[in-house]
């Protein structure tokens, strides 16, 4: 029997959410908010690469699938008009409790990634997006929605996971990382052994480099630099993530700047021709 399109979106949705929501309540390390000394230099906290303009007051910025008072708050304390989105209502109760108690303005929105809809076309200078695309079956529909919310020349930083790195699913008797799912594969990933870099009871998806990358410009982006975090740690043992870091790498990290829209772009210049032709 066929299941109806949106009834299996909201389960997904549901399911996401309650992961999150138990992450938010055991005070995970992803809900940790912002400290007093990573607020006296917010910028710098928020972007080691120098991707960031050097000034963000004013700017309107979506933290988007960010909630837990970390990234919106370092953004409101260097003066930007912050906006977040998340999926996880206790993720957000995160945000809304930092700001409160900092005096900062933060807006957040309970929603998904790849439906933006209280969110108008051209309403945003940046949209930053930490490690969250992998819960969402189709990574196309949230570049869509984020280039639908940047303003032309806007810019996008997000980070994903990388699909090598889903695609493990247990060690050998020798410690060595197996790939044991198919890199074509379809649908939510099942349950594996080695879950350095899942999230518990999160439902996640395996998205190809040319969806991650290729996606995003067919979007309508252009990307300025693409960095792979580096997660090695010699020091620990195996089963580790930092031990696993070492042979796969986690996580993508990209730039990119929203080109201008058909609207926007000027016509080419006239040919000049002589009198007469």
């Amino acid at each position: 029997m066929n299941t109806d399109p949106e009834i299996e979106r909201q389960r997904l949705l549901k399911s996401n959410a309650d992961a999150w929501n138990l992450l938010a309540n055991e005070a995970s390390q992803f809900s940790r908010p912002a400290t007093d000394e990573e607020c006296q230099q917010p910028l710098a906290t928020l972007d080691g690469r120098g991707w960031l303009p050097p000034r963000v007051k004013g700017l309107d910025v979506l933290c988007l699938a960010a909630g837990g008072g970390w990234q919106s708050i370092l953004y409101a304390a260097a003066g930007a008009n912050v906006t977040v989105v998340d999926l996880s209502p206790e993720m957000l109760r995160g945000d809304e409790k930092e700001a409160r108690r900092r005096g900062l303005a933060v807006r957040t929105i309970e929603a998904s990634m790849d439906r933006l809809d209280e969110l108008q076309e051209a309403s945003c200078d940046i949209v930053h997006q930490p490690v969250s695309t992998c819960y969402v079956p189709d990574v196309a529909a949230v570049y869509r929605e984020v280039a639908r919310v940047l303003r032309s020349g806007g810019l996008y930083i997000s980070q994903h996971k990388q699909p090598g790195s889903l695609q493990i699913t247990h060690r050998d008797h020798r410690d060595r990382y197996v790939i044991g799912l198919e890199y074509y594969a379809t649908g939510p990933l099942p349950e594996v052994t080695d879950r350095s870099y899942r999230e518990p009871k999160a439902t996640e998806f395996l998205h190809r480099l040319e969806q991650l990358v290729g996606d995003m410009c067919t979007a309508g982006f252009v990307i300025e630099d693409l960095r792979e975090p580096r997660r090695a740690n010699y020091d620990v043992p195996p089963g580790h993530f930092g031990h696993r870091g070492r042979f796969v790498p986690p996580y993508v990290r990209m730039k990119a700047r929203r080109i201008p829209r058909q609207s926007e772009r000027q016509a080419p210049a006239a040919i000049w021709v002589p009198d007469g032709q």
